[in-house]
């Protein structure tokens, strides 16, 4: 039951977290009065929960903190493609990782799952869905995305290679006790 519980808080931490860096720390570059690009850290705790916790749960996590973060800080009408598009930014990775790799993590590995999910929602399915619901021109968002996604694999790779290693210090002296 603990480890249930653990695990269930730990989502919940990486949706808050993505939802933080998503909806209030970054920059949105609008097109034709439309949210046509978002520069910011959003899909990295989504991504991190695909690969540490597999891609069922990163999918949710994307899925909860599309939903969540809307009705905290609405933009616009609901769309629930939008909310596919998170579920798939947190299940492709880690379905590359999990399934393709065999839960190995090397950072080539990394980026090339980050890449996969990244080309996938960021470059395919977002400016389709943008075109679709806004009539805003698929190709001139094109290069842009690319251009960002190419920046941010390497990116969100290193972070989480570096945040998955991550040993914490432990708190107790040679006794075991806890130090004061």
């Amino acid at each position: 039951m603990f480890k249930q519980t653990r695990t269930l808080v730990y989502l919940a931490v990486l949706a808050a977290l993505s939802i933080v860096f998503g909806r209030i720390l970054s920059v949105r570059v609008s097109l034709g009065g439309i949210e046509g690009i978002r520069i910011g850290l959003g899909g990295l705790p989504i991504i991190l929960a695909g690969f540490a916790f597999g891609p069922w749960y990163g999918g949710v996590v994307g899925a909860l903190s599309d939903i969540v973060g809307y009705m905290i800080n609405p933009m616009g009408a609901y769309a629930p493609h939008f909310t596919l598009s998170a579920y798939l930014t947190g299940f492709i990775p880690g379905a590359v990782i999990w399934y393709g790799c065999k839960g190995q993590r090397k950072y080539w590995q990394l980026v090339l799952a980050v890449l996969v999910g990244e080309l996938a929602t960021n470059v395919g399915l977002v400016p389709y869905f943008l075109y679709t619901l806004f009539e805003i021109p698929y190709k001139p968002m094109l290069i842009p995305r690319l251009c960002s996604v190419l920046i941010q694999a390497p990116f969100y790779a290193y972070c989480a290679k570096v945040i998955l290693n991550f040993k914490p210090l432990k708190l107790t002296d040679m006794s075991g006790q806890p130090k004061p």
